[in-house]
């Protein structure tokens, strides 16, 4: 009998366990062959504490001393990018991420392939980073093993019950008994809930595609900051080299091993390439991730007021890399009854009980 179950070994369900595995038992139950293989694998890999609604600006605010003690941040920057008919969205997106307008002169600086023909603004983050993810979730994978906790693999869930003592889990890889069950299921986190016979909250799995493509015209692209296009359009990173490009759509889908849609990733290259001097020629790679989200795109922890021992570790969407440790320490602060270091309506923003 553990005291926590927690189904999903992505960088919610890790970051879940090694703050619980302080506070008892704790076994993690994940599908795939290796923890972080559907969103937590395909991330892109960035933080920057602006970005995000306002209780994920608080989570990632809370986040940044762990990623610092962590080593798992190193430096990159974010530009965003606009033209004369994107005014609005630029003005939009600088206020909420907080960013300082430079020149054009000085965005070229930073990355000469920007078209000045239809680039006419831009505006520039020096504080954002790149996360080592890999070290992100064997940072926590070492500190919940470290307290006792059990991580099984190839273990995809295929019954929940309710018993007296709280839940019976089956899987692939045998069955499991728990006071507590986590749901930190990622894009399958309604599936969980209704397998447990609770109810769904309505998340939505959205599908984000990407390619990568070579260095433009061969330029050393390793200390390019990462550029968006205004409204989030499309974006553009440094990664090993050569540069991923994203449309930066969300269309719905269904819960899958996802796989990027050619069409609308040739239609955000376009985006890109009308945006520099370089057209793309080839692919090197593409893929395609979920973000998932509930229905007022907050993240969801904490236990169901209308279910006992049933726990949500939920809607991560894009921002579970960077909001992590913030969210499993209030995870935990939440479960094991200690004040929480946000502020209470921030945390209302952010527990289940807005859904009940």
């Amino acid at each position: 009998m553990n005291d926590f179950l927690i189904i999903g070994g992505g960088i919610a369900g890790i970051s879940a366990a090694a703050r619980l595995s302080a506070l008892g038992s704790v076994t993690v139950l994940e599908r795939e062959d290796a923890l972080a293989y559907h969103a937590s694998g395909r991330s892109a890999a960035l933080f920057e504490q602006h970005y995000g609604k306002a209780s994920t600006v608080a989570l990632n605010r809370a986040s940044l001393d762990f990623h610092r003690s962590a080593d798992v941040l190193s430096p990159r920057g974010l530009m965003l990018v606009g033209s004369k008919g994107e005014a609005d969205l630029f003005a939009a997106d600088v206020a909420a991420m907080q960013m300082a307008e430079i020149t054009m002169d000085a965005a070229l600086a930073l990355i000469p392939v920007l078209n000045p023909a239809h680039v006419d603004r831009a505006a520039y983050d020096p504080g954002a980073w790149d996360i080592d993810t890999d070290r992100l979730i064997q940072t926590f994978a070492k500190t919940a093993r470290g307290n006792g906790a059990q991580i099984v693999t190839k273990a995809e869930v295929t019954a929940i019950s309710r018993t007296a003592t709280g839940w019976a889990v089956s899987t692939k890889a045998g069955d499991y008994a728990a006071r507590q069950l986590v749901n930190a299921a990622g894009a399958w986190v309604d599936v969980i809930a209704q397998m447990a016979g609770v109810a769904p909250l309505g998340f939505q799995p959205l599908r984000r595609s990407m390619a990568r493509i070579p260095a433009p015209d061969g330029h050393d692209i390793r200390a390019w900051p990462m550029v968006f296009g205004a409204g989030e359009g499309w974006y553009a990173k440094p990664d090993a080299g050569a540069l991923i490009v994203s449309p930066a759509e969300e269309d719905p889908v269904a819960p899958h091993d996802a796989y990027a849609d050619d069409m609308v990733l040739a239609e955000g290259l376009a985006r890109y390439e009308a945006n520099v001097t370089t057209p793309v020629t080839r692919l090197l790679a593409s893929w395609a991730g979920l973000r998932t989200f509930s229905p007022d795109r907050n993240l969801v922890l904490g236990p169901d007021p209308a279910h006992a021992g049933f726990i949500w570790c939920a809607g991560q969407g894009g921002y579970g890399m960077q909001s992590a440790p913030g969210a499993s320490q209030l995870l935990a602060d939440l479960v094991g009854g200690k004040t929480p270091e946000i502020s209470p309506d921030l945390v209302a923003a952010l527990t289940p009980n807005r859904f009940r």
